[in-house]
């Protein structure tokens, strides 16, 4: 009987310590028979209430994507990428960028080609990152296996079931042929269209109205809103046959909307949605935006006149008289492709998130809502600009002067400052570290503080008048101004500046902040740590802790220095995307006393869980319980805290002796309590003394 009981004490609390692991995703996957020749994998995640999944389609800075592995085979081919559903969009800032997510149940599809006549499995890697309020959990490889169908067996399948089709049809036919047909008089029977499709064409037009919205917010985000200029610019040279200008004009509108939805959607059909992202996010065409948007600030500014070859205006001038309209057609293309770093990626959005949740086709559906949404968006981005083109033909009615000089002037400074926006993206992706986040606020201070002298009358460029007095909205736009450059000038010393946080580089990037003077100057500093770290420690070139603390990267050279030192060791379960890891260190470690606590009297170690770029030497890896080679030093990180202390999530603390073993009665989670974080710390401490 004590066997027994024991046996069963024993089975609880093995069920308590298991259960702390968190699962909170449930995976299935399915096949999809489409035709013959292809089929569709279907992925499906269903997340527990309050937690979240990544896109895979993340920004560098932003958290880790959702990764799909397919294993090569001769039994099929890829088509394509594997598409999901619209992401929810918004500005995260602790990652100081856009985080697109998912909640609730997820869906993505794969599509693949048949190269085989039998039946054959599709097998493959899923790893994602998942997130709540309180914790992070990192990617683990999860197996997907799907049965398909081989070519030969589907075949036969879909002409039995077009032959059973057939039969019903026809006995179908038989009946209502025997039965007799009953006229009512004065009566007539509307048939009314499947709830389906009157719900598709909703959805449709609900489609083409978020689209059109979105093409004329469009018009305010900082890559297209100094296009204005140059579209004024060009139309007021030909302002002179209003006739012909307004001609012109509605053409240029027209040439934006053919552009936007033929190249947009053969590029999507091509290349697939993420080109769009591609476009957006490769240092090569943001490179370029900031030359043209350099170049064009500079001639704003009267240093030089940018012009046409003289061969190519003649040439326009001639199609223009005959009804030609290269030149419009060329000022649009011009307007499209270096507006698409912003709108590349609001189309892509769209384009990744056209599968639906109706029964219908979704190959159908898709290149519905695709046109639909990029005819939408192209309509909506290209009236304001028409409207704009046609403006500048009652401009001569109004009284010319300075005013023009200085509009044009103004536009050169915005120019001037968002162009930096484009050379930070390429500064990005390439990891140059051309523009940390203090430089770059301090350019943009700079350019808008000389705006307002202008402003002012101050500054003084070609083709202006001396101000002999300041306009009420010259002035008001002067406050304006200056009161910008005063709300961005804590952002030197590592002020958050949320209301633009989506157009400046990351925080990660900020060389200089006040907590760095606090450092240096108060001795609280690594100076101040009693630990005396080795320089060459383990991953200490690529790895990091917050600033003001120093810590080993590899478990086993902590212990070892732990026995050396005869101190305990605070483990620090974490992972360089995980959101909630940085809100502890950004509350609780700068404690005063949780500072001093963990600087003095622990061998802190970091062990990061999601950072699989730092490649493991063969005699690290490690196989864990379902035999996958763990290659990496997240990976391996990951399993070592699921497999010791089941638990997978992060933030996630534990103290232990040089022997590995654990000091206190629990270990911590996430919890801004400073207080319970301190108690929690001095037990262990004291644990360890006895």
């Amino acid at each position: 009987m004590k066997r027994i009981t024991l046996f069963i004490l024993c089975l609880l609390a093995t069920f308590g310590v298991a259960a702390q692991q968190l699962d909170p995703a449930k995976r299935s996957f399915s096949v999809k028979e489409t035709s013959p020749n292809e089929a569709e994998l279907i992925v499906t995640v269903k997340l527990d209430k309050g937690w979240h999944m990544y896109s895979q389609h993340t920004d560098a800075n932003g958290p880790l994507p959702t990764v799909f592995e397919f294993t090569p085979s001769s039994d099929y081919q890829l088509v394509g990428k594997v598409a999901e559903p619209k992401p929810h969009e918004e500005m995260d800032p602790l990652f100081g960028c856009v985080v697109k997510s998912f909640e609730g149940t997820v869906v993505f599809r794969q599509k693949i080609k048949r190269l085989s006549d039998k039946d054959f499995t599709v097998k493959g890697l899923l790893s994602y990152q998942l997130c709540n309020d309180g914790s992070c959990i990192a990617p683990e490889d999860h197996d997907m296996v799907f049965k398909v169908k081989g070519a030969a067996a589907q075949e036969k399948a879909e002409t039995e079931d077009t032959a059973a089709v057939a039969d019903t049809a026809e006995a179908t036919d038989t009946v209502a042929a025997a039965v007799p047909v009953v006229e009512t008089p004065s009566h007539t029977e509307t048939v009314s269209a499947p709830e389906e499709e009157n719900e598709e064409k909703h959805s449709l037009l609900g489609y083409f109205l978020i689209a059109l919205g979105g093409g004329i917010l469009t018009m305010f985000t900082p890559c297209v809103f100094p296009m204005i200029p140059m579209t004024v610019n060009f139309f007021m040279h030909g302002s002179e046959n209003k006739r012909k200008g307004r001609r012109q004009a509605w053409f240029f509108g027209l040439s934006i909307v053919l552009i936007f939805a033929v190249i947009g959607v053969v590029l999507s059909a091509i290349f697939g949605p993420e080109v769009m992202n591609t476009i957006a996010t490769n240092w090569i065409p943001n490179l370029i935006f900031f030359a043209i948007f350099f170049i064009f600030a500079l001639s704003f500014f009267g240093l030089f006149e940018i012009k046409m070859p003289e061969k190519w205006v003649n040439a326009s001038d001639e199609q223009a008289d005959k009804g030609g309209f290269l030149a419009p057609f060329f000022i649009a293309l011009t307007t499209v492709l270096v507006s698409f770093s912003c709108t590349g990626p609001i189309i892509a959005a769209a384009l990744a998130g056209l599968t639906t949740d109706s029964g219908a086709d979704a190959e159908t559906a898709n290149r519905w809502v695709s046109l639909i949404t990029m005819l939408g968006f192209g309509i909506g981005f290209a009236l304001p600009f028409t409207l704009l083109a046609i403006f500048p033909q009652f401009l001569k009615n109004m009284k010319s002067g300075s005013w023009l000089n200085t509009v044009k002037v103004s536009f050169a400074f915005i120019e001037l400052a968002f162009g930096l926006k484009f050379l930070q993206m390429a500064d990005i992706d390439r990891n140059w570290g051309l523009l940390p986040r203090d430089i770059y606020l301090a350019l943009w201070i700079v350019i808008f503080a000389l705006w307002g002298f202008y402003l002012l009358g101050k500054l003084r460029f070609k083709g202006d008048d001396e101000v002999q007095h300041i306009g009420v909205g010259r002035l008001m736009l002067a406050i304006l101004d200056f009161a910008f450059v005063v709300y961005m000038i804590p952002g030197l010393w590592g002020a958050e500046l949320k209301t633009i946080s989506g157009f400046v580089p990351p925080m990660s990037s900020q060389d200089f902040t006040i907590q760095k003077i606090v450092y240096e100057y108060s001795g609280s500093g690594p100076a101040a740590n009693a630990n005396g770290l080795p320089m060459d420690r383990k991953y200490a070139d690529k790895l990091h802790v917050p600033l003001g603390f120093e810590a080993f990267f590899d478990l086993d050279e902590a212990k070892a220095y732990a026995r050396k030192v005869n101190k305990p060791i605070f483990i620090d379960f974490t992972g360089k995307n995980c959101a909630n890891c940085r809100e502890m260190e950004h509350y609780v470690w700068p404690d005063e006393q949780v500072k001093t606590i963990l600087n003095n009297d622990f061998v802190m170690v970091s062990l990061y869980c999601d950072e699989n770029t730092i490649e493991l030497p063969e005699s690290e890896w490690v196989t864990d319980d379902k035999g996958h080679v763990l290659k990496t030093l997240g990976r391996r990180n990951g399993y070592y805290q699921r497999k010791t202390y089941n638990m997978n999530a992060q933030p996630y603390y534990v103290i232990i002796d040089a022997d590995g073993r654990t000091l206190t009665k629990e270990n911590h989670k996430y919890d801004r309590d400073v207080q319970h974080f301190v108690d929690w710390l001095n037990e262990g401490k004291a644990n360890f003394k006895k």
